[in-house]
């Protein structure tokens, strides 16, 4: 029943019809409403004006039988003939006698005063009342002049009595309320008469023509359909709905140059979902295009999956990936298929190499695909290439598939083929570049050899081993000879392929386990485990004589012969830890270069206690000097590459002896291994910070402090009031973060770069992509500044792959909204090419030098941008 109504209701003859209902119930309760209101208050108007003209009636009879002096028989006669008139009324009648009179003539029988009497009696005020339709009004009787001549004990103001009449309405409110409802009964029967006859009308006039038009949807099945339908001549006899009709028709008719079938949506959709990049995607791509396969073969029979590849100029590669196992004839038709579409691909140039075809399985030794013959593969076979390499180097994309063949289909197998063809080349760029920074983490770029990063690390384990198991090694550390002088007259592009050549050769030449590293420029380092000083001796002497017969043919055409000089320390025979270690190979290869280069040098008893007493001396050095107070603040200026302007400065400490600067890689090393290094920050700061205030210095300040100050736990305090003490607000002070340094500390570092956060200090990641740990820096601490590896930016105009890893540092700190900032820019080139690549701030000797005092002149008058 609810239903059969629910549905009435949904109907436009059923919608009229309660419209007109719902619209005459709502003039109609409106009006009595109204109406009603306004009669009761017509009513209670008319009772308070009777119940005034009662009130004074009596009390007025009262008055002149009082002035005659009546008795008591006659006060209760004239009480008991009021109450008697208004018996048959809708009004009641009473009078109470107050205190002052019942002392004079004696209390009579009256009712119980209720609180409206008494107040009335306190007040002495004349009260109209309406409570649940009834009205009520109290007149007291003051006592006047006249009054007093027989009530002697009443004074003038004094309420003597009170008349209380009442008034019943509720009645009258019914009867007339009875009658109304009447009146809605007989008035809403026509209304319902009424609506019923014109919703009829109205539903009956449009029925006809909506009646067509249902019809005329009722025959679309298919698309083709939808292309056949006409609605420009409905007329429903409204002109309001005939226009909307026409927008329909409208609306019609640009669906059907658009119009495709529901499945081939939903098959795209579903397919088209499978494409989401994670990280397990990047881990290895062509893992990834299998697993692609089996979902593309959930939503639509999907054979072969190709992917083309072009490597630089030589030629291609290609990646073929089968769902099943296929003959080793199909193979080769579709690789001379793929082949063919390469050689018409438009503005293909000269003969069309394929350098390899590789291919792979998804599902196989479980049973071969059915043989198919060319002709088939090449129905079947969707293709897609592009006339130049995009992202990863991938040039094109294939597809094999029954739907090849379908005339709709293989428009959304194209749609699928172009999002494959940016996915899987963005997927296989992630993948190689992601490679490259967890190998160029650990490896020197130009040589691919170990980088200085990793030798530190594997020297400190390897001292451990060695005392662990009471075992020596030895270490070697090369210098190449005259490379300045090859450098300088074939150029830097010839430089590098020297050092190439010549790491090659030392690998070729050292002992399967020994590890070889590349420390810095044309220094290279050997760790030789289980060696002792005559099986050093041997090993520095084979490379010798390996290096000796390296020839490279310069650009001019002149041989270049490669020469080294050899440096040999023993552990435990020459040092008990890593630097010292270090440090005595080090002494080792410059006495090597004293005695005519080309030679190997091995320290005797003499030069072992040289070497330490030398070692105290710089301690020594480094004490004096913080006990002195001669640690010296120098800053070297930071610009803007777009404007030129001075911002920012970094602070850099130097040491005092006589006449003499020492800069700190002199004695920075020195510092740390005896811990004074915080000691000498806190110098440093404090004077620098006077000399900010003294100078009056507006910028930026670039502060790189060991670890071993980060971490300390008074250090927060101290250079936060240092910097208050000198008017420095915290935001003008950038940390610099040295992932190379600070690794090892990184959970006790966290809390503190945390909480100098907090009080507003800034930082920087210094020397960012010298070590794959600088990603997880940017990710784990709130940088500000990103300082490019100074080497990335030296090279790059010489090394596509430093170049590329600029380009990626600057995208990455700019999707970021992290500041960079390049170092060493040492010549109007390099700066060039900064500017270029959007690079925000500049330093190097090519934009100032490290001076004692602020670069002011070109610093512009609003203070430097923020960072």
């Amino acid at each position: 029943m609810g239903h059969s109504l629910l549905a009435g209701l949904r109907t436009l003859k059923g919608f009229v019809l309660v419209a007109i209902l719902s619209v005459s119930l709502i003039v109609f309760v409106g009006v009595t409403l109204v109406a009603t209101l306004l009669y009761e208050d017509i009513i209670a108007r008319q009772a308070e004006q009777t119940s005034e003209t009662l009130a004074r009636q009596n009390f007025n009879a009262m008055l002149q039988v009082m002035r005659q002096g009546w008795s008591r028989e006659q006060m209760e006669s004239f009480v008991a003939a009021a109450r008697e008139n208004h018996a048959d009324t809708l009004y009641e009648f009473e009078i109470y006698r107050g205190e002052t009179v019942s002392e004079r003539f004696g209390a009579i029988e009256q009712p119980n005063m209720d609180d409206r009497v008494r107040h009335a009696f306190a007040s002495g005020e004349e009260q109209v009342l309406r409570e649940r339709g009834e009205l009520r009004r109290l007149m007291p009787l003051v006592a006047e002049g006249e009054c007093l001549g027989c009530h002697q004990n009443a004074a003038a103001g004094d309420v003597l009595g009170v008349i209380d009449i009442k008034h019943d309405m509720n009645p009258v409110s019914s009867e007339m309320r009875r009658r109304y409802i009447g009146l809605f009964a007989v008035g809403s029967l026509l209304v319902l008469l009424a609506a019923l006859l014109i919703s009829t009308l109205f539903a009956r006039r449009i029925r006809a023509s909506m009646h067509g038009f249902r019809s005329r949807l009722a025959e679309v099945h298919s698309v083709e359909d939808f292309r056949q339908l006409e609605i420009s001549n409905v007329d429903v006899h409204f002109s309001e709905l005939n226009d909307a009709f026409q927008e329909v028709n409208a609306v019609a008719a640009r669906l059907k140059d658009v119009a495709v079938d529901k499945d081939i949506l939903e098959f795209e959709i579903r397919l088209l979902s499978k494409f989401i990049i994670t990280s397990d995607v990047v881990r290895d791509w062509r893992e990834f295009i299998k697993d692609l396969l089996v979902d593309i073969n959930t939503i639509i029979p999907a054979h072969t999956l190709v992917t083309v590849f072009q490597v630089e100029e030589e030629g291609y590669e290609l990646e073929v990936f089968w769902y099943r196992e296929v003959a080793p004839e199909t193979r080769q038709a579709l690789e001379e298929l793929l082949t063919q579409l390469l050689e018409d691909k438009p503005h293909g140039e000269g003969e069309v190499v394929v350098l390899k075809v590789v291919h792979h399985t998804v599902y196989a030794g479980e049973g071969q695909m059915d043989a198919n013959t060319p002709d088939d593969i090449r129905l079947q076979t969707k293709s897609l290439l592009l006339e130049a390499p995009k992202i990863g180097g991938i040039v094109g994309i294939g597809m094999r598939s029954d739907l090849a063949q379908d005339p709709i289909r293989h428009i959304v197998v194209d749609g699928i083929l172009s999002t494959l063809l940016n996915l899987v080349g963005s997927v296989k760029a992630i993948y190689k570049y992601t490679k490259d920074l967890e190998f160029y983490a650990t490896r020197d770029p130009l040589t691919t050899l170990h980088n200085q990063r990793v030798f530190k690390d594997l020297l400190g384990y390897e001292v451990g081993r060695a005392q662990r198991h009471q075992d020596s090694f030895s270490l070697l550390m090369l210098d190449l000879d005259n490379f300045k002088s090859v450098n300088d007259r074939y150029g830097h592009a010839f430089g590098d392929q020297f050092l190439h050549a010549f790491a090659q050769a030392l690998l070729h030449t050292v002992r399967p386990g020994d590890f070889l590293a590349r420390y810095g420029g044309d220094e290279f380092t050997v760790i030789l485990p289980e060696a002792d000083e005559e099986q050093a001796y041997s090993v520095a002497m084979r490379i010798a004589r390996s290096l000796s017969e390296l020839v490279l043919m310069a650009p001019d055409g002149s041989p270049v012969r490669a020469t080294t000089s050899i440096g040999i320390a023993v552990y435990p025979n020459h040092a008990s830890n890593p630097r010292d270690l270090f440090l005595m190979a080090d002494n080792m290869m410059y006495k090597a270069k004293r005695k005519g280069k080309n030679c190997i040098a091995v320290p005797d008893d003499d030069e072992v206690a040289e070497i330490f007493r030398a070692v105290g001396e710089k301690n020594q050095m480094v004490l004096s000097a913080l006990e002195e107070q001669r640690i010296l603040p120098y800053f070297q200026p930071i610009a803007d590459v777009g404007s030129g302007e001075v911002v920012i400065h970094e602070l850099l400490m130097r040491i005092k002896i006589g006449d003499r600067i020492v800069p700190a890689g002199e004695f920075i090393d020195i510092a740390e291994s005896i811990g004074v290094i915080h000691k000498m920050d806190y110098q440093l700061i404090e004077k620098a910070f006077a000399e900010v205030r003294d100078q009056g210095y507006r910028g930026k300040l670039f502060i790189n402090l060991s670890p071993r100050s980060l971490i300390l736990g008074e250090f927060i305090d101290r250079i936060h009031k240092l910097a208050l003490d000198h008017g420095i607000v915290p935001e003008r002070i950038v940390f610099e973060l040295t992932e190379r340094e600070t690794v090892s500390n990184l959970q006790l570092l966290e809390k503190f770069v945390l909480d100098l956060k907090l009080e507003g200090f800034q930082f920087a990641i210094d020397d960012f992509g010298s070590g794959f740990s600088s990603f997880r820096y940017l990710k784990q601490f709130p940088i500000d500044v990103i300082k490019i590896e100074g080497e990335f930016i030296r090279n790059m105009l010489d090394d596509d792959m430093y170049m590329a890893f600029v380009k990626s540092i600057v995208t990455l700190a700019r999707s970021l909204g992290v500041a960079t900032v390049a170092e060493f820019i040492e010549n109007e080139e390099v700066l060039a090419a900064v500017r270029e690549l959007g690079i925000d701030y500049g330093q190097g000797f090519h934009l100032g030098h490290p001076s004692p005092c602020f670069v002011m002149d070109r610093q512009p008058s609003g203070g430097p941008p923020s960072l």
